[in-house]
Order: structure tokens, then C-alpha cells, then sequence
């Protein structure tokens, strides 16, 4: 009898093997991804709120100027009062810009670089500002230097004025605008820290060398940008000014409140004329933040670059 080999695994003929089609990887959706019509959709309300909101107020506010024509306007800017409106409001920010440019560098360098006790309290007090009404904040100058105020007899025994006259107005331009710079180098300079001073400081720099040649190069842009910011606030201010001005014709008012007093005249050319000016000015302090964001923005791109 013949004997049947046996069958072994190797002698097996092999199945063929199975082709699949290769599935590509679902696609991730980035977060900030949407569909076309939503962003078409949110981009056409942004743009028909800054239309009805900035730029048709803008362009009335120029048209109604210049509708009467330019002697018109022309006049309306060179007249005494308001003049004298806008000769207050450049001084105004010229004494508080600088001071509070000091303040600003100095309590974000004392917030930033160093650890003490009440630092949280003078963070508050830098927001402060933001928090009270400017209406509040010339009240308060008032109870404190006014005739009847604390010292107000003080004051009036000695000569010196400072409500309804330009301290006051600059008093309170300082206090609506002192945290504008504070506010856009304490975070800058946290994220900082601290190694390149102490670097410095290993090395034998001084304090004020250390802060010439490594903290302020390191901030300049941030500096600046809060000192564009602050000035547009202090040639705009109202509130807080408008308490404490007394609103004398010619000699405590504001651009601000020379544009409330002819547009309550209905003197509607004046009034439209001096707030072209200081809308002028607004848009001349917006050109130049777009600048500095663009050349921080480059920097970055080329520190990117290198890095």
C-alpha cells in the first residue's frame, strides 16, 4: 500500500495577499477654522459696525466742518477762544506727559523687578483710573483744593489757584492718564525677568547703567506705544476736566469743552471745525500706533528669523 505524504505548513500553497486602498488621515479642523459664511459672515457685521459706528461719524464730522467753506473754517480755528482751546489742551499734555512718562517707568520697573510688600495694593491703585468715573476724580480735586475744600483757605491765604485754573486741568489730565504706560511695560517687563540685569549686574553695571543700556532698550517700543496712548487720552479728556475748568471762556477751556459750548451756541460750523482738529490729531496718534505695531511686528519676524 502506498502511504499518503504527509502535508506539511511549507508545502501549503499561501494565500494571496490582499491589497487595500490606503485611507488617508481624517482632517483636523484647525480651532480657529470655520466654514466660508461664517467668516463672511462675522467679517460683514465688523465692518457694518466700524461703518455706523467710526467711519460715518468720522466723515460727517469733516464734512460739516468744510461744508461752509474753508474761510469759514479756517476762521473758526484762528478765533481767540478757540485758540486759546487748543494752545490748553497742548499744554495740558505736554505737563502730564512727562510726568506721567516718569511714573510709569518707574512703577513698572518697581512692580516688574522687584518682590515687596503691598505690591498687589499698588497694582490697584495704577487700575484705578479705569475703575472711577472722570467725573468722580474732579470732584474729588474739588473737595481737596477748592475754596471750600480741605485746603482750600490754605490755598486762597497763600495765592495759589489750582481749581478753575490750568493745575487743576492738568491735575486731573495726570490722573486719568498716569496708568496708560504703567500698563504696557509691567506685563512686558514681567515676561522679561530678570536674567539680563542680573547678567549686568555680575558683570559690574551700575543701577542706572543697567537700566539705560539693558531694561529700556528692551522696552522702547512698549514705551512708546504707551506714550502715543496716553497723549490721545490727554488731549481728549472731558470729564474730569470739564469739573474742575469752570469752564472760562478763553482761559480754562479745553478743546473738548470749547466744542460742547459752541455746539450748545449752535455755532455748528465753529463746533465742527475744532472737532475736526482734534479728530485730526486722533487719527495722526492711530497712524502712528499702526507704525510701532508694525515695526514690533518685524522685529519679532526677524528675531524669529535668526532665532
Amino acid at each position: 500500500m502506498f502511504e499518503m505524504p504527509a502535508m506539511t505548513s511549507a508545502s501549503l500553497p499561501l494565500p494571496a495577499p490582499r491589497v487595500t486602498a490606503a485611507v488617508p488621515p481624517p482632517r483636523v479642523r484647525a480651532a480657529t477654522e470655520e466654514a466660508p459664511w461664517v467668516r463672511v459672515l462675522l467679517i460683514s457685521v465688523a465692518l457694518l459696525f466700524l461703518t455706523l459706528f467710526l467711519f460715518v461719524p468720522l466723515v460727517s464730522v469733516f464734512y460739516e466742518a468744510l461744508k461752509k467753506g474753508l474761510d469759514v473754517y479756517l476762521a473758526a480755528i484762528v478765533e481767540p477762544d478757540a485758540w486759546s482751546a487748543i494752545q490748553l489742551t497742548l499744554t495740558a499734555a505736554a505737563i502730564s506727559l512727562p510726568l506721567n512718562l516718569v511714573f510709569g517707568i518707574a512703577a513698572a520697573w518697581c512692580i516688574a523687578k522687584f518682590d515687596f510688600r503691598g505690591k498687589n495694593v499698588l497694582l490697584t491703585l495704577i487700575d484705578l483710573p479705569f475703575s472711577v468715573s472722570p467725573v468722580i476724580a474732579g470732584l474729588i480735586y474739588v473737595l481737596l483744593f477748592g475754596l471750600q475744600g480741605w485746603f482750600g483757605e490754605w490755598l486762597r491765604d497763600h495765592d495759589i489757584k489750582i481749581i478753575f485754573a490750568v493745575p487743576g486741568i492738568v491735575l486731573a489730565t495726570m490722573f486719568v492718564t498716569f496708568p496708560f504706560i504703567a500698563r504696557e511695560l509691567i506685563p512686558l517687563m514681567q515676561a522679561q525677568g530678570q536674567e539680563q540685569e542680573e547678567a549686568a549686574r555680575v558683570l559690574g553695571a551700575s543701577g542706572w547703567q543697567i537700566f539705560w543700556r539693558v531694561t529700556l532698550p528692551n522696552v522702547k517700543w512698549a514705551l512708546l506705544y504707551g506714550v502715543i496712548l496716553c497723549n490721545a487720552r490727554a488731549m481728549g479728556e472731558f470729564g474730569a476736566v470739564s469739573v474742575v475748568s469752570g469752564h472760562i471762556r478763553g482761559q480754562t477751556n479745553t478743546m473738548p469743552l470749547h466744542i460742547e459750548i459752541l455746539y450748545n451756541e449752535y455755532q455748528f460750523a465753529a463746533a465742527f471745525a475744532v472737532a475736526s482738529l482734534l479728530a485730526g490729531l486722533a487719527l495722526v496718534t492711530l497712524v502712528l500706533k499702526f507704525a510701532v505695531e508694525q515695526r514690533v511686528r518685524r522685529e519679532k519676524q526677524m528675531a524669529g528669523e535668526f532665532a
